[in-house]
């Protein structure tokens, strides 16, 4: 006779439902709140997309029109979206299509997470048709990644890809199916992740650290804060504003930092950096406390590293310990999370306004005004200059517009001006620089907030490289604004070229299309304007527009970005011409 407790077991059993490998994959990104990915089918990842078929009321899959594309789609809706963007493709050239947003991602702390398909388990090894070893390929460029054989491992390693990706210091994830787990059928059930041996995401603050670090700022005459992205992932924004106004400190961001302080507020002393502003790269060399928050001390922002902020002590408040110490000495390292950390300072603090130092930087400020700053946004002369783009794109959108840059000139000048007074609203290709980055991140970014509005700025060089991506914004009707700044240069090449190698224009100089023409052939309104009284009208309709829409500025062909700390210069070294 059956007991109780073996009938409730039977029972259990009878409820229990076997589905296949594929069908978990679906199930498994439901359960960690996906509702929106990009990718491209193929061979080795079909089964899942027959599944998703199956779940299009649930889960809408965005037709890329490469894999490079659907990873920096889903880079702009993490980075806007503060969620973890998804990336699905096949294998082989597939996953190789792939590697260079999860560079991207890895480098600039991005959380996503890629599933790649992969030749039947029986054949791997054996050269097979599209078969790459993506696992091998993808471990210098991911913070995880795993290789699923069997179907009976798909919910333990996609929870647990879902908590890596996300905690700590985020970062990519990449999960490669073979093709028979996707069929073979197990009885699923899914439970997230909430922890990984070994593995510690947010070390625990340490008192004593942050005692120390309060002391220093109290005593400082000439404290001075460099924030970067780690402010924006760790949800500190309104933490670091109140540091630095209770402390009276002037603060400057890295180029990934922007965005977490409003660009007019008084404390704001803007960018740090090759091409950043004058008085917080020369005052670097002169402050006497250097307070480093969420960001890792990059060759870009510190120049001669021999010569960078040698005369300071260096505080820094860090959740990764591998950043600790790697490129800069901290006399103070507070490792954990920069919401938690700067909340446990805050109290310890003096009050204090530093009125003096303050002055230094606004006289450093007119000095680059002066010189570089009035003839960026109000030139005299005929030609139209990038920075006076960007200042009309910050007066039609009343600093509220979310800014996604590609790499070379117009990022610089776009980071430098663009106005900005929500945090998440400076998207760009930061630590790897990767020209093709703008198109599908703001698709990406205005796919994750509907409500904002997003506007990419892009060299006519970067365009050319992933400009098929106009195919997602007709098909989907996405309304991001699209503007080309167009110099028919590499332009930040040729900025080395000129100033660095005796004007040897080598493979510098573009033979553009008509992009006018090719963004009607995708049935987006598009237009073109080359002088100034047009310029202002052009950009308020490109704004006021409620669809997709491409404008080309036809900007100064050989206009240099300024200021400037030449490569292996110290940051005091910043030229202004």
């Amino acid at each position: 006779m059956e007991t109780l407790k073996e009938k409730k077991i039977q029972i259990k059993k009878e409820k229990t439902v076997k589905i296949s490998g594929a069908e978990a994959i679906i199930h498994c990104l439901l359960a960690e709140g996906v509702d929106l990915l990009y990718g491209y089918p193929g061979g080795a990842i079909m089964p899942v997309y027959d599944e998703l078929y199956k779940f299009q009321d649930k889960l809408t899959h965005i037709l890329t029109r490469h894999e490079q594309g659907a990873t920096h789609a889903a880079q702009g809706y993490a980075r806007i979206s503060g969620k973890v963007g998804v990336a699905m493709a096949t294998s082989g050239p597939g996953a190789t299509n792939l590697v260079t947003g999860l560079a991207d991602a890895q480098i600039d702390s991005t959380p996503m997470i890629c599933i790649t398909g992969q030749v039947p388990r029986h054949l791997l090894g054996s050269d097979a048709f599209q078969e790459t070893d993506i696992i091998g390929i993808s471990t210098p460029v991911t913070k995880w990644n795993y290789q699923i054989t069997k179907a009976s491992e798909i919910p333990e390693v996609m929870a647990k890809a879902f908590y890596i990706a996300k905690s700590g210091r985020p970062g990519p994830v990449l999960v490669d199916i073979t093709k028979n787990a996707q069929f073979d059928e197990f009885e699923f059930s899914y439970k997230k992740c909430t922890g990984v041996r070994s593995y510690n995401p947010k070390p625990k603050p340490n008192s004593e650290a942050i005692k120390a670090a309060a002391k220093l700022i109290n005593t400082a005459k000439k404290p001075f804060v460099v924030w970067g992205q780690g402010v924006i992932l760790g949800q500190a924004e309104e933490e670091l504003k109140a540091l630095v106004e209770k402390a009276g400190i002037p603060a400057a961001w890295t180029i990934m930092g922007a965005s977490a302080l409003d660009t007019g507020h008084p404390l704001n002393v803007g960018m740090v950096g090759m091409h950043g502003n004058y008085g917080p790269n020369i005052l670097t060399n002169e402050c006497d406390v250097l307070i480093a928050i969420g960001m890792r001390f990059d060759d870009r922002v510190t120049g001669r590293l021999a010569d960078y902020a040698t005369q300071a002590k260096v505080i820094h408040f860090e959740i990764d310990p591998a950043e600790i110490n790697k490129n800069v000495h901290a006399d103070v390292a507070v490792l954990g999370d920069s919401k938690e950390t700067l909340n446990l300072l805050l109290p310890l603090l003096d009050s204090n306004k530093h009125e003096a130092w303050h002055n230094v930087f606004k006289e450093k400020y007119q000095i680059e005004f002066d010189t570089v700053i009035k003839k960026d946004i109000h030139p005299t002369k005929d030609g139209l200059t990038m920075g006076e783009v960007i200042e009309e794109i910050n007066i039609a959108t009343e600093h509220k517009a979310a800014i996604v840059t590609d790499v070379g000139q117009h990022q610089m000048i776009a980071c430098r001006y663009a106005k900005f007074k929500e945090t998440k609203s400076n998207i760009t290709s930061g630590g790897l620089g990767t020209m093709g980055f703008a198109l599908p991140a703001a698709i990406g970014a205005k796919m994750g907030a509907m409500d904002r509005e997003v506007v990419a700025v892009i060299g006519d060089g970067g365009y050319q490289m992933t400009i098929q991506e106009l195919g997602v914004i007709f098909q989907h009707n996405i309304p991001v604004k699209i503007v080309v700044l167009n110099n028919d240069h590499l332009g930040m090449v040729r900025q080395w070229q000129e100033l660095f190698f005796d004007k040897r224009y080598a493979s510098t100089v573009m033979v553009n299309p008509d992009f006018v023409k090719i963004a009607e052939g995708y049935h987006i309104e598009a237009k073109s304007v080359s002088e100034r009284k047009d310029l202002k009208a052009a950009v308020q309709e490109m704004i006021a527009s409620d669809k997709p829409y491409f404008l080309e500025v036809k900007v100064e062909k050989e206009d240099n970005v300024f200021p400037m700390i030449p490569s292996g210069a110290a940051v005091s070294e910043i030229r202004l011409k």
